[in-house]
């Protein structure tokens, strides 16, 4: 049996001419935690995208389980950077989460009963079941972001992806949802675009150090090749030529060797 949810092969991406992923290749198995970092600029929320399907790679093949993206919507549940929700957006938090049902049965702004149990799920699964009733106004920044997780959970997804949410969070509401997207067990698999390296090492199981070309490695602590990736070689002794150079086997990917 394939545990592969996610596939990428040879995948190469570019805005017009410029480009900004070459070369990647990356398999999520079921049940990881990959936290996806690295430079801003350097192709991490693309990479997202790319596996959500809102965009098409210029080269190479991405499959989600076995499949295009986007053929499988209710499998998947997606956290985008901004949330695309104004902090001000006049909804209470249940209702905030009930928009992520993909086909829903309603007739105008009534849910069936059925929904709802849903809506609270998730909302129980992120902690914040108490808050349903409130304006989704009024939350914290970090509470508004556990409630746009539940958001992404209604649908009962195997594979969560989110892209930043830990940013313009303080410190304590970062690791609550650390700690709640630990919490969601191995049935789910989660990619997570994020820069605070300290907090997600406590968590994931994998890590992915993006700057153009990936690097990839299971576990949860960045190697020096990944570092020099994200940030450049600063010591002028140092024998490395390029971003890509002098990788180990575990770090590289199949055509790491390539400028």
């Amino acid at each position: 049996m394939n545990d592969a949810v996610i596939e990428i092969q040879d995948v190469s991406y570019a805005y017009d001419t410029e480009p900004v992923l070459e070369h990647v290749d990356l398999t999520v198995e079921r049940g990881e935690f990959l936290a996806i970092i690295g430079p801003n600029g350097g192709g991490k929320t693309t990479l997202l995208r790319l596996i959500v399907g809102l965009l098409k790679p210029t080269h190479g093949r991405i499959s989600v389980f076995g499949k295009p993206p986007g053929r499988e919507p209710a499998r998947i549940g997606y956290v985008p950077q901004h949330g695309n929700l104004a902090p001000g957006f006049p909804a209470t938090v249940e209702q905030v989460v009930l928009m992520g049902l993909p086909h829903s049965r309603r007739h105008g702004p009534t849910f069936w009963s059925d929904e709802r149990a849903l809506a609270h799920e998730a909302l129980n699964r992120t902690g914040v079941d108490a808050l349903a009733g409130q304006p989704f106004a009024a939350l914290s920044g970090g509470q508004r972001q556990r409630v746009l997780i539940a958001r992404a959970l209604i649908t009962r997804p195997e594979l969560v992806l989110l892209d930043e949410p830990l940013s313009n969070i303080d410190p304590y509401g970062r690791q609550c949802i650390v700690e709640t997207l630990t919490a969601l067990g191995a049935d789910i698999t989660i990619v997570m675009v994020s820069h605070d390296l300290g907090i997600t090492a406590s968590a994931v199981t994998a890590v992915a150090a993006v700057n153009r070309y990936l690097l990839f490695k299971r576990s949860p602590h960045p190697t020096q090749a990944m570092l020099e990736l994200m940030y450049g070689v600063h010591d002028p002794n140092c024998p490395v030529r390029t971003q890509m150079a002098h990788l180990t086997t575990e770090d590289a990917p199949k055509d790491a060797e390539r400028p």
